[in-house]
Parts: structure tokens; C-alpha cells; sequence
């Protein structure tokens, strides 16, 4: 029988080589820990509760491996391959996955808290319980993502990709920054978007069903189609917001501005429109406030 693998540096070594060896090694548990390992090929590999901190990880494959509980903190991940992993419960904190293709990996409960995400593609990834605060998801991709439970609280993902996306169950969403970011047809049922920026966005025909968008900024957001029935958008920002033939029956608009927006054929059936700021706005009978 083999005897256990002590040395860091032996451990590192039957990495480099795994693949070319036949890739049967298991390599659970082992600490990579500040290793150079770019462009390493660990492909389906068992590393499950592997430490990775401070590694460089830069191009590497590790599709399809078993990654369960693994420590990636503040490693280096760009342009890796992750696909199919599996990461439950993964620690990417503070890690740079610039351009990481995370297509349909499994990261229930994975720890992203001030990772660099940009441009990932994240496409069809189970991210439930994932927590996302302050992480960095310019241009990222999350179109057909499980994102129940998530934490999106302050991340940026300013300019990402998640039409159709469903963000029923997301835990909070408060201050994320989504400019500009592509959100057509997303369900956004019952989600905490307090305070978020959602300026230059694009929600046409998204289902926000009671919403809370508090003191949200919806400059310029495109609306139309949304349902936004009973949704609370006291004190939002939505001054030339295009809201045609929007849903917002019984919404709350208290405080709101919408200078300059376009209201046309929106139904405002009991929506509360106190103190509201309509001037230049376009009415739903095509009228001028």
C-alpha cells in the first residue's frame, strides 16, 4: 500500500504530473497553497477539501473535478476551466475568476465575497446559497442559473447577462449596482432590490411582482412590458424610464421621480402616486404631466 503523502513539495509534484501519469491518483485533501499551477490539467480529478489559497490556477482544467469544500481564497482562476465541477461549498473569497467558465458547475453555498468575477460565464450554474457581496460581475454571464438563496448585496454586475435569469428566493440584492445590465424577462418576484442601481438596465417584460425597489436608480431603465403589480417604488429614481405598457396596479410610486418617463398605455390601476414627480412624463392615455 502506498504510504500517505506528507511533503507539500511531493504533493505538488504528483499535481503537475496527474495527468500525464494516467490521472487515477486521488488528490483530496492535498495543500496547494501558493503553488504555480497554470495551465495544470486536473480534469475530473478528486480534490475535494484541496487547498488552493494564493495559487496560480491561470488557464488551468479542472472541468468536470470533484471540488466539494475546496480553498481557492484570493488564488489565481483566470481563464480557467470549471466546467461541470463540482464546488460545494467552495471558498473563492477575494480570488480573480476574470473570464472563468463556471458553465453549469456546481456551486450550492460557495463563499465569492470580493472575488473578481468578470466576464465569468456562469451559464446554467447552481449558485443556491452562494454569496456574491462586494464581488465584482462586470459582463459576467448568468443566464439559466439557480440563484435561490444567493447573496447579491453590493456586487457590481454592471453590463451582465442574465435575461430569463430567476431571482425568486435570492436573499438580498440590496445596493447591487446593475447598470446597463441585461435583465429581459428575469424573474424578479418578491426580490430586495433596495437602494440598487439599475440605471441604463434592461427589464422589458421582466416579471416583478411585488418587488421592493425602494429608493432603487432606474434612469433610463427600460420597463416595457414589466409586470410590476404591488411592487414599492417609494422614493425611486426612474426620470426618463421607459415603462410602456407596464403593470403597475397597485404599486407604490410614493416620492417617486419619473420626469421625462414614458407611462404610455401603463396600467396604474390603484397605484399610490403621492408626491410623485411626473413633470414632461408621458401619461398612459399619451398625455403630457
Amino acid at each position: 500500500m502506498n504510504q500517505p503523502i506528507q511533503s507539500r513539495d511531493e504533493q505538488y509534484k504528483i499535481a503537475l504530473s496527474w495527468r500525464k501519469n494516467g490521472g487515477q491518483v486521488p488528490l483530496q485533501g492535498f495543500d496547494l497553497a501558493g503553488c504555480d499551477l497554470a495551465l495544470v490539467d486536473l480534469a475530473g480529478a478528486n480534490l475535494t477539501r484541496a487547498i488552493f489559497r494564493q495559487a496560480n490556477l491561470t488557464g488551468a482544467s479542472l472541468g468536470g473535478a470533484h471540488l466539494r469544500g475546496a480553498d481557492f481564497s484570493m488564488a489565481i482562476l483566470q481563464d480557467a476551466h470549471l466546467e461541470k465541477a463540482q464546488l460545494e461549498q467552495a471558498d473563492f473569497t477575494g480570488a480573480n475568476l476574470q473570464q472563468t467558465n463556471l458553465i453549469q458547475a456546481n456551486l450550492t453555498g460557495a463563499d465569492f465575497r470580493l472575488a473578481d468575477l468578470r466576464e465569468a460565464m456562469l451559464l446554467g450554474a447552481n449558485l443556491s446559497n452562494a454569496d456574491f457581496w462586494a464581488a465584482r460581475m462586470t459582463g459576467a454571464s448568468l443566464k439559466g442559473c439557480n440563484l435561490t438563496g444567493v447573496n447579491f448585496a453590493g456586487a457590481i454586475m454592471a453590463a451582465a447577462e442574465m435575461a430569463g435569469a430567476t431571482f425568486v428566493g435570492a436573499k438580498n440584492m440590496s445596493g447591487v449596482n446593475l447598470k446597463r445590465a441585461i435583465l429581459t424577462r428575469a424573474v424578479l418576484t418578491k426580490v430586495n432590490l433596495a437602494g440598487a442601481f439599475l440605471g441604463d438596465s434592461f427589464l422589458d417584460e421582466a416579471e416583478m411582482t411585488e418587488v421592493n425597489l425602494g429608493g432603487a436608480y432606474l434612469a433610463h431603465a427600460r420597463l416595457t412590458r414589466a409586470t410590476l403589480t404591488q411592487a414599492n417604488l417609494a422614493g425611486a429614481f426612474l426620470a426618463r424610464a421607459k415603462l410602456t405598457k407596464a403593470n403597475l396596479s397597485g404599486a407604490i410610486l410614493r416620492g417617486a421621480v419619473l420626469t421625462g418617463a414614458n407611462l404610455f398605455e401603463a396600467d396604474l390601476t390603484g397605484a399610490n402616486l403621492d408626491g410623485a414627480h411626473l413633470a414632461g412624463a408621458t401619461m398612459p392615455d399619451g398625455s403630457q404631466a
